[in-house]
């Protein structure tokens, strides 16, 4: 089989899986420009922004309890090789 016939193939076989798909009403998940969220969903975006500011928060406070144990354990051990 040389290239030209594989390529050939693979575009057949992405055409006819484009038509099943389609027959079968399957989305592929994007959105058109003109589809706009209904309400609930804007609600629910909302609260899932909310969501990830606080875990953003968290995640912050979290990262600076490591950071300072970390420092606090490195100042310890000097401390102990000054001895």
């Amino acid at each position: 089989m040389n290239p030209f016939e594989f390529v050939l193939i693979l575009m057949l076989m992405i055409f006819g899986f484009t038509i099943i798909k389609h027959r079968m009403g399957i989305s592929s998940g994007r959105r058109r420009r003109g589809e706009d969220l209904p309400v609930q969903d804007d609600a629910e975006k909302r609260q899932l922004l909310d969501e990830v500011r606080q875990l953003k928060e968290r995640v912050q406070v979290l990262e600076r309890i490591t950071v300072e144990k970390e420092n606090s354990l490195a100042r310890q051990i000097e401390e102990l090789r000054d001895r």
